[in-house]
């Protein structure tokens, strides 16, 4: 692995030729990285032809260190993270039309739109997420690429990746290559425990075929154990860094959001100095009109503790996203009204501790494409328009002050 890391990252950097990407979502969380790393390797070495075969991190290099899950499977395994390729560190467009690029999606099966214009490139999927690529748009019904798709709910994409290294190349799967993948399930499916709701079937299958297979993979809750401290390690983080950790976004034809999950308490994060002013600069910062903070904490038992907060300087944005959440069916969050100081933030405790992001995100997508008329102000509250809150420059101090007395 280190070997293939190594020289492909230097051709895609200073070579010729085409190129064939594998991509994980834009959170780039464990199982997108994981599924990225593993299965380039897999086509690197089992799939004919010429195209130089690259893993691409989705994220920022500089970002790295806020996946400290990822980074301690990383050292697990004993792969640097200098060897990896970083999105920033490459020009996928340039590849595209100087090199030639093939793009395989590895744990999501939609481009977002800021990367629409790459998806005549894309030539396979693997995911676990909804599938939503029956169009391109889900208004405008148009089709798109068409591709061989394998899209099923299994607990971890990494499932899906595993098994495909286990029936095509059973060879390559070295104790490295093991345990990123068995860490990574571990940790999607929670230690593979039922009342978790994540673990299916096929997860447990492939688990059991990766312990049968390889004798020296760590014991199971060790492993998980381990990595679930360090995925909820935040100390030393600020704020920006704490919503960045596990971002991601939806557009609509009238809304951006935001959806970040908290590795702690929602409160704790609320009780930051200046927490408003910082939430505010942040949705300034990446064009959202709204953010949902999805907060998971654990209790003794190492049982999930959820709650939801909706911020957004406008409050019809507020009240709209925060109603449709409550009345929400598939899933019903069984939410709870909690109190919040903080004027432009609605609090929840979240009854329902199954349903995470990856169940929540298909409703807020058909939430923003749901053809009701959005209050959505005519004077954005993310923009430096005059008459915005963030207009003049204010610093986040100075904008508190202001938010106080609204």
């Amino acid at each position: 692995m280190e070997e293939f890391l190594a020289s492909n990252r230097g051709a895609v950097l200073s070579g010729s030729g085409p190129v064939h990407v594998v991509l994980g979502n834009e959170a780039c969380d464990m199982d997108s990285m994981v599924c990225a790393l593993v299965y380039a390797y897999f086509l690197h070495k089992t799939s004919a032809g010429g195209a130089l075969v690259v893993p691409l991190m989705n994220i920022a290099a500089e970002d790295l260190v806020l996946r400290s899950d990822s980074v301690a499977l990383l050292t697990k395994t004993g792969l640097s993270p200098d060897l990896l390729l970083f999105r920033d560190q490459v020009d996928l467009r340039r590849l595209c039309a100087d090199r030639g690029l093939r793009l395989t999606l590895v744990d999501h099966n939609v481009l977002p739109d800021s990367d629409s214009d790459l998806e005549e490139a894309v030539v396979e999927v693997i995911d676990h997420h909804k599938l939503e690529r029956v169009t391109s748009c889900p208004v405008a019904m148009e089709p798109v690429t068409s591709c061989p798709i394998a899209v099923e709910p299994v607990g971890s994409c990494a499932t899906l990746v595993a098994e495909r290294v286990l029936q095509r190349a059973p060879q390559l799967l070295d104790a490295q290559i093991a345990i990123l993948l068995y860490g990574t399930i571990l940790v999607d499916c929670v230690d593979m425990v039922p009342e978790a709701g994540k673990v299916t079937p096929k997860d447990s299958e492939v688990v059991l075929q990766l312990e049968t297979k390889v004798h020296t993979l760590p014991q199971r809750s060790q492993l998980f154990t381990e990595l679930q401290q360090a995925k909820f390690n935040v100390r030393g983080l600020n704020s920006e860094q704490m919503l960045l950790k596990d971002l991601k976004s939806l557009s609509g034809p009238e809304l951006n959001l935001g959806i970040s999950v908290l590795y702690l308490p929602l409160q704790d994060f609320l009780s930051r100095p200046g927490v408003e002013a910082e939430l505010s600069a942040f949705c300034q910062k990446m064009g959202f009109d709204s953010l949902l903070l999805m907060s998971i904490s654990l209790t003794s038992t190492q049982q999930p503790i959820r709650e939801l907060g909706v911020f957004s300087l406008s409050q019809p944005i507020r009240e709209q996203v925060s109603l449709y959440l409550e009345q929400a069916e598939n899933p019903a969050l069984d939410l709870q009204p909690i109190s919040c100081v903080h004027l432009h933030i609605t609090a929840f405790h979240q009854g329902n501790s199954v349903a995470s992001r990856k169940k929540l995100l298909p409703m807020l997508k058909d939430f923003l494409w749901s053809g009701q008329e959005l209050m959505v102000p005519p004077t954005p509250v993310n923009s430096l328009v005059e008459g915005c809150p963030l207009d003049q420059g204010l610093s986040p101090t100075e904008l508190q002050t202001r938010l106080s007395r609204d």
